[in-house]
């Protein structure tokens, strides 16, 4: 039988949408067996009005209320370490995750390591490494988030960053996966336009490289193809206006389907921008934004076909690849997300080190042209210089 007629598709979460649910938190934990939940989130959360409505919600229904927020724009494994400390020492018996994707994802992984004796690099989705796991002692988790980009609050991995290496690992396990998701937009509308547009970005890139990615996923694909249509329609209202609470709702909605349909495969913006953050601490989804031109640029003879589509989905007055291309400048330019690394802080001095740690990210496997270090190097020399065109093959 041919590879392409055989799959593992997955969508599991229940995920309760809309303005005010975060109300629901308390009767959520109830639901996943939680009575001692540990709050994880970050330090601009952490004395704000989200976490302020998730304490009274747990309150009401009776249930601890502790917070721990030592949590970094690009977590660390010092971060975990501390959180899963925390968890231990209240003897809490769940986790509510609150932010963007870095809260997310230490809450996670603090929930998952609960269970475990082996370090946390043990479980980098390798192969089969995840079934290393001792899955008696992984607690249970809802996902609350403040952000519309990474959607972690849907996926079954975190990432981690190791300050030793400099490199980002990213750690799997099906049962990292949240018991509810509450998708509040109410949660996100203090988040400046900035960030709006950083972590939108984010979103975007998922639901791109997963469209691009080989491989017979169809509905992956039409998640993704969807996502795209809601980003390109209400991440520019949401930046504008970030009380529109129909454009918010969307863009959590865009999120979780952008981290949905990547299970079928990221790609080479991704293996750029986790060694990028990793070593120049930038946020991820800007990096994503900045990379993802060059990247289009390098892959056009494998995407171009479906660039047509894509294009005619999205309703562009230009049609096919150069119509998507011109659509994503203009975006990213209205959006106000540099056009080059440079802009970053990113040096032309670590070029052959991101690239070789590129080479490495198992986002390099879902690429849709097969990449080796100098092709990396290409990129990464065109995005630095700000040259999309330098980024093509030939």
């Amino acid at each position: 039988m041919s590879a392409t007629l055989t799959a593992n598709w997955n969508y599991p979460t229940r995920v309760l949408v809309g303005p005010g649910r975060l109300a629901e938190l308390g009767a959520a934990c109830k639901g996943a067996g939680i009575t001692r939940p540990l709050i994880v989130t970050d330090k601009g959360l952490a004395d704000g009005p989200v976490i302020l409505k998730a304490r009274a919600a747990l309150a009401e229904a009776g249930l601890t209320k502790h917070v721990f927020a030592d949590v970094r724009g690009n977590p660390t494994e010092a971060n975990v370490t501390a959180g899963l400390a925390a968890f231990r020492a209240g003897s809490h018996d769940g986790v509510v995750a609150i932010g963007g994707g870095s809260a997310l994802d230490v809450g996670k992984t603090v929930a998952f390591m609960n269970g475990q004796t082996r370090p946390v690099w043990d479980f980098e989705d390798v192969g089969d490494w995840w079934t290393r796991a001792d899955t008696k002692g992984i607690a249970p988790i809802i996902a609350v988030p403040s952000t519309a980009g990474t959607g972690s609050e849907v996926g079954r991995a975190a990432v981690v960053t190791n300050e030793a290496t400099h490199e980002k690992k990213i750690i799997f396990h099906p049962l990292m996966l949240a018991k509810v998701v509450i998708a509040d937009p109410e949660t996100t509308i203090g988040l400046p336009p900035f960030l709006t547009a950083a972590t939108g970005f984010d979103a975007l890139a998922h639901c791109f490289e997963a469209y691009c990615a080989p491989g017979f996923h169809p509905m992956a694909e039409g998640i993704a193809l969807e996502g795209l249509r809601l980003i390109k329609t209400h991440l520019p209202r949401a930046y504008r206006d970030g009380t529109d609470i129909e454009a918010r709702s969307r863009m959590l909605a865009a999120a979780s389907m952008g981290a949905t349909a990547f299970q079928k495969g990221l790609g080479a913006v991704h293996s750029i921008s986790h060694p990028v953050g990793a070593r120049y601490d930038t946020h991820h989804g800007l990096t994503n934004g900045v990379l993802l031109p060059y990247v289009a640029a390098f892959n056009r003879p494998a995407i171009e076909e479906r660039m047509g589509l894509l294009s005619r989905f999205l309703d562009l007055s230009k049609p096919g690849f150069d119509g998507v291309m011109d659509w994503l400048l203009a975006f990213r330019k209205e959006l106000g997300v540099p056009h080059s690394l440079a802009e970053l802080g990113v040096k032309d001095d670590r070029i052959d080190e991101l690239s070789e740690k590129a080479v490495a990210d198992p986002s390099t496997g879902g690429n849709p042209v097969p990449m080796q270090a100098k092709d990396f190097a290409k990129v990464i020399r065109a995005a630095l210089s700000g040259d999309v065109g330098a980024a093509a093959q030939g």
